[in-house]
Order: C-alpha cells, then structure tokens, then sequence
C-alpha cells in the first residue's frame, strides 16, 4: 500500500492497494518500475496499464477534503487504505504499509517499511497508480476551479497556489485545517497575510 496527497493544501487523499505475483514483479522490474518519485510523469503513464495487467488485484480508495477536515490526516489517508483493501478481489494475508505509521483499524497481518517504495515493487506499484489516479482528478478540478494553477502544482503549498488563495479565497475542496497557520479561519475567511511558500510538493 501507499498514498498520495497527504501534504496537499485540496482535494482527497488517496490510497493505492496492489497485489503482485513474484512473475509480476519480475516483469515489472525488467519494465523499469521504481518508486513512483523517481519516475517521469510520461513514465509513470506508461506503467499504469501495465501494473493494472500484471496485478493479481489492485484497487484505489480517496478520503475527501471534508473527510480530512473532520477526522484529521492521519486518520483520513487511513480510511482511504482501507477502503482500496476493501476492494480488492482476494484479501491480503498481510498488508505492506510504506512508512512508519501503521494502518490502526486493519483487522489482518501488516508490516510498516520505511522507504517502502524504493524497497517493495508491489508498494511501487501502488505508489504510480495512486499518484496517476490522484493527478488525473486534479487535472479534471483544475478545469472547474481555474486560477488555482492546479494542473501544475497539484494543490500543494507553492507560491503560485497561495498567491491565488489570496485572490480568489478558497474553493469547497481546500481543506480548511490545513490553512489556519497560512491566514484562514475554518470556515474559510481570511484571517490575516500568507507566510511564505513550501517547499516542492511532497506526496
């Protein structure tokens, strides 16, 4: 398992669950597969229908902006894990979670790895398909939500996307708890200037 989005300032968080044979693995390997932060965005396009082939199951899961707002991140990316295992066609005797933070209200066997993606294909795997899946839907936001620059920075803290807070406040997707300290108030008000920008986007 991995997620994406978990630093963004919009949109859900999301959740890949990727089931691979040792013969998927191989093939994936030998088709250039790595952590999916190390691949180029045409790159990681172009193993997305592979992976999708070669996986015994695999499945996505989101928890929205709202559901990040109400339960916190942690708790939210956690309920998007659980609702891609939730969907996969065989249930995994044992889950691996990329990270430290293991998956609280998973029943089953589970191990936390640390740089999981750079160590595990299958946590790889899901880490494209999760970044793809998630990046696609921003793509299509973007389109209802211009001036954001949302195609470009993925709801991430740049300057470009606190400047347009400024501008244009903020849509119904912005995650309000993630704002407080960069000058909003939870219900969406300015409450006073925008410290200075993050660094790059994160996943």
């Amino acid at each position: 398992m991995d997620e994406v989005g978990r630093g963004s300032l919009f949109g859900p968080v999301f959740a890949a669950a990727v089931m691979l044979s040792a013969r998927a693995e191989a093939c994936l390997a030998r088709a250039g597969l790595t952590d999916s932060k190390r691949l180029s965005a045409r790159r990681r396009a172009a193993l997305v229908p592979q992976i999708q082939a070669q996986a015994s199951s695999w499945a996505i899961g989101q928890a929205s902006a709202h559901e990040i707002d109400r339960h916190g991140i942690r708790a939210a990316t956690e309920l998007a894990m659980l609702r891609a295992l939730q969907k996969l066609c065989t249930p995994p005797g044992l889950v691996l979670v990329d990270g430290v933070l293991p998956l609280r209200r998973w029943p089953g066997r589970q191990q936390t790895l640390v740089g999981g993606d750079g160590r595990c294909l299958a946590i790889a795997a899901a880490s494209v398909l999760a970044k793809e899946c998630r990046d696609a839907l921003i793509r299509r936001l973007a389109q209802r939500y211009p001036g954001y620059g949302l195609e470009r920075h993925a709801g991430y803290g740049t300057a470009q996307h606190r400047a347009a807070l400024l501008e244009f406040g903020l849509t119904p997707l912005h995650r309000r708890t993630f704002l407080g300290n960069l000058g909003f108030s939870a219900a969406g008000t300015r409450t006073g200037s925008l410290p200075p920008a993050d660094g790059p986007p994160g996943s």
